[in-house]
């Protein structure tokens, strides 16, 4: 249980360093290309054909071009060292999977044409309580209830044999093939992808961090906000 809140207090941490850091950089960027005769910042509300209003312009190509493609191809990178790991077989994805969805909402989407819910059903079906799901991994269970507000809700998958082995291997969704798919995924130990996760955890961070950064600079750039 240790183990898992430090690293999630350890994430939280490393994250507003890196948003304080990573403010602090773009905006270097965006006053670097300021105008000369420009007095206000790059939220104010300029005139059309203006310095001011060609300068927005300039940087919401920088964060919606430069930046935001730069962090596209990161998280590439970062996708493609996942190949260098292999998972361990201890099952726990199998064994426990949790979705902020009940199983009433994950069917309605489904039968709404949602992929993801749509392979999730496929391979998932809930547990009969939430004691049933603890005896499985109980420390993050007991993290998830103190760190989520909001209901948290568990399956498992009834294809994986006692053996911890899949049944149905070569017909596994993509949702399978794929996890974990971000380094911020909270695994056990024994996950085969942990280093992976301890390799780009950090990178992935920052680029979270960025991403938040760009969205918010451009929707009150643009006045959305």
């Amino acid at each position: 249980m240790e183990n898992l809140k430090s690293n999630l207090e350890n994430q939280r941490t490393k994250y507003r360093e890196y948003f304080t850091k990573s403010v602090a950089e773009i905006q270097k960027r965006i006053d670097e290309i300021k105008p000369l005769d420009v007095q206000e910042d790059i939220f104010a509300d300029f005139e059309a054909e203006s310095s001011g209003k060609k300068w927005q312009t300039e940087v919401l190509q920088m964060l919606e071009n430069d930046i935001s493609k730069d962090i596209y191809l990161k998280f590439r990178e970062i996708l493609s060292k996942r190949s260098n790991y292999t998972c361990s077989g201890c099952a726990t994805c199998c064994n426990l999977a949790c979705s902020e969805f009940s199983p009433e909402e994950l069917q309605r989407r489904a039968q709404n044409g949602d992929n993801f819910a749509q392979q999730f059903l496929s391979v998932f079906v809930p547990y009969s309580s939430r004691e049933e799901a603890r005896k499985v991994y109980p420390q993050y269970i007991e993290l998830l209830e103190q760190t989520k507000e909001d209901e948290v809700y568990f399956y498992h998958c009834p294809k994986l044999t006692e053996d911890k082995r899949c049944s149905d291997y070569e017909n596994r969704p993509q949702i399978c093939r794929d996890f974990p798919d971000n380094p911020l995924t909270l695994l056990p130990a024994s996950c085969g992808f942990c280093g992976w996760k301890k390799e780009n955890e950090e990178m992935t961070l920052l680029l979270h961090a960025m991403i938040e950064i760009v969205e918010y600079y451009t929707e009150k750039v643009k006045g959305e906000k």
